[in-house]
């Protein structure tokens, strides 16, 4: 969101680099706004929308499921890719790797309703898309913390 991808141009490079490799990680920036700091004058408004709760949802309706790329592809973007990076010891199952794992089903059809956002914060474009492959469970140290409903 920052700086704001605002032309065709703009998203079809970034989609280009995702597909040959040149952008190595894809992540989210969850720093939520509260709606009262969202309602100024829009150059004052700090930058940004929900994006934890859909980037997985995204991913697979506007790269995977358009095939643009394989699944193994966006697993790595999220996964091996941030670690490698960062230079941490994650996005992997290996023994002795954290016990933190997202478990995902292509085939999981789910509607997003930003009214039953965990989110304190209120701004995405996306409240209502229906999506096609998304998470099922979340799992942190090896306990799940999260599963859909």
């Amino acid at each position: 969101m920052r700086p704001p991808i605002r032309c065709t141009h703009d998203v079809d490079a970034c989609l280009e680099g995702i597909i040959d490799g040149t952008v190595d990680a894809l992540a989210t920036d969850h720093a939520p706004h509260a709606g009262s700091e969202k309602m100024q004058e829009f150059e004052k408004c700090p930058f940004g929308i929900l994006g934890l709760e859909t980037a997985i949802g995204l991913s697979f309706a506007r790269l995977v499921n358009n095939g643009l790329i394989p699944l193994k592809r966006m697993i790595e973007l999220y996964t091996t890719g941030p670690a490698n990076i960062l230079k941490l010891n994650r996005g992997t199952l290996q023994a002795g790797s954290p016990g933190d794992v997202t478990i995902l089903d292509p085939r999981r059809t789910w509607h997003y309703e930003l009214a039953k956002s965990a989110s304190k914060s209120r701004n995405s474009p996306f409240d209502g898309w229906q999506f096609q492959g998304g998470p099922t469970h979340t799992i942190v140290s090896g306990k799940v913390v999260w599963r859909a409903s």
